[in-house]
């Protein structure tokens, strides 16, 4: 299935490696040059604004979906294409997950892991079919990818882990399922 819409699941906040908020940058201007819409969470701070504005500084589209309680703490981008100011958390994931077509998850922290276990949730549950990926960008999800094995280990998941999420070191691995 092509992907025309990624949604990018990350931080409001950079952490502490400024790697991080490169990968979001790269992830960006790499989705632009495909003509792929981001669709994310509408903050403008943090990985969040890092990836939006890389998007739209190559002239790609961003729509962004948050919710009215976050747009001061995760301070709303209004320089994007599209911004949807929404009741609560689950009408924004679930307008986030019903406008893309695939999922990629950078670094960040319970929200964004949220996220994440809530789209693998409803795929696991056949909610959804839409691809799934990690950016693990300098091993950031290693610990929680080695929980997801225990987890597989000791008969607690109904698949394999790799068959649920697909993950990247570097944002340009995800270009061959554009």
């Amino acid at each position: 299935m092509a992907i025309t819409s990624l949604a990018v699941f990350c931080g409001s906040k950079s952490g502490n490696n400024t790697l991080y908020e490169d990968h979001a940058k790269q992830l960006g201007y790499l989705l632009a040059k495909k003509n792929i819409p981001l669709i994310y969470g509408g903050g403008n701070k943090g990985i969040m604004g890092a990836i939006a504005n890389a998007v739209l500084e190559k002239g790609g589209k961003v729509t962004g979906i948050i919710p009215q309680l976050l747009t001061d703490r995760e301070h709303s981008h209004h320089g994007i294409t599209e911004l949807i100011i929404v009741e609560d958390m689950h009408v924004r994931k679930k307008m986030l997950y019903e406008k893309c077509d695939a999922a990629i998850i950078l670094p960040g922290g319970f929200g964004t892991l949220d996220e994440l276990f809530e789209m693998l949730t409803w795929n696991q549950l056949s909610i959804h079919n839409k691809e799934i990926y990690i950016l693990n960008t300098a091993g950031f999800y290693d610990h929680l990818l080695a929980h997801a094995k225990t987890m597989q280990q000791e008969n607690f998941l109904y698949d394999k882990i790799e068959e649920r999420v697909t993950v990247l070191s570097y944002p340009d691995e995800i270009e061959k399922f554009l």
